[in-house]
């Protein structure tokens, strides 16, 4: 009688050893951690600084290197008998208007460049691309000679003109959002415009009702961009604005930590601190636009 042998069974492999899978793990995804941290600790330091001497009520630097160890209000209530709140609103309106406005050009231009085939169209592109490359500094003097000369015809775009500042900012923009919605724009199947326009439509219904809807990210991108490049600008609203009254937030603080004797940090400290908040809601506002590319599967029925 034949005798069966059951075949042995493959035997599974020997898993690795605890220190090894630690190695392993710490060379793929450990090594992140302390990196974050490094990297989270380093943003956040200055703001929590920031916060600690707004809440000093001696109004020094000195005595901030131990953090939140006097906390008062005496700063931000000091900032009611100053013009801190007159130029947080100059501020937040010279800012929104460049806001809008670069993101209205910009899509204007960028619709044009996107989907126009005219003579000069790629000279004119090139032409915004070498634009960029020249720093805005060398402009100061030539703005404000032409700022000048226009308040001599036109009071309302002369120096010490809010409307004249927005003007100055939308005009050096310009370019480099033209550049970044053109982009955007292309990717946008160009069949949209051409069912539509079978359909009767018109080239402003074309770029107001189908165009625009489907670039909201692009435009929160912009709209954010020029809202904090105006926002933090100081050289610029230093040499146009020159009355008290039309200060933004930048040239205002300055005057309070331009003089090294009579210096008052604290109440700069809680300036900065409320300033920051409009930034940080248009940020926090925009950020399922900028995350988020609604663009995708638009010619899809």
């Amino acid at each position: 009688m034949a005798v069966t042998q059951t075949p042995a069974r493959p035997q599974a492999p020997a898993r690795p050893s605890n220190p090894a899978r630690r190695g392993r793990w710490w060379a793929e995804v450990g090594w992140k951690y302390p990196v974050a941290v490094v990297i989270v600790f380093y943003a956040a330091f200055p703001l929590v600084y920031a916060v600690s001497a707004s809440l000093d009520p001696r109004g020094s630097l000195a005595g901030s290197s131990n953090l939140f160890r006097t906390v008062s209000g005496a700063n931000y209530a000091a900032l009611g008998s100053t013009s801190y709140w007159t130029w947080a609103v100059n501020t937040l309106v010279i800012c929104a208007a460049a806001a809008f406005g670069a993101v209205l050009m910009g899509a204007a231009a960028a619709y044009a460049f996107s989907r126009f085939r005219f003579r000069g169209r790629r000279a004119s592109l090139t032409t915004l691309l070498i634009i960029q490359m020249f720093p805005q500094t060398v402009a100061f003097v030539a703005v404000f000679l032409l700022l000048i000369a226009l308040g001599n015809v036109v009071p309302a775009l002369g120096v010490n003109s809010k409307i004249a500042l927005i003007c100055v900012y939308l005009g050096g923009a310009l370019g480099a959002n033209t550049f970044l919605m053109y982009g955007f724009f292309n990717t946008i199947p160009i069949e949209i415009d051409e069912a539509a326009k079978i359909d009767g439509a018109t080239h402003a219904q074309v770029f107001w009702r189908l165009i625009m809807p489907l670039v909201p990210p692009i435009l929160a991108v912009v709209g954010l961009l020029a809202f904090i490049s105006a926002f933090g600008d100081f050289i610029l609203a230093r040499i146009v604005l020159t009355s008290e009254d039309n200060w933004t937030l930048a040239v205002g603080m300055y005057q309070w930590v331009s003089n090294q004797l009579t210096s008052r940090w604290g109440l700069f400290a809680a300036g900065a601190t409320i300033g920051s908040l409009p930034v940080l809601v248009l940020f926090l506002s925009l950020q399922r636009y900028i995350v988020g590319g609604l663009s995708a599967g638009s010619v899809k029925g």
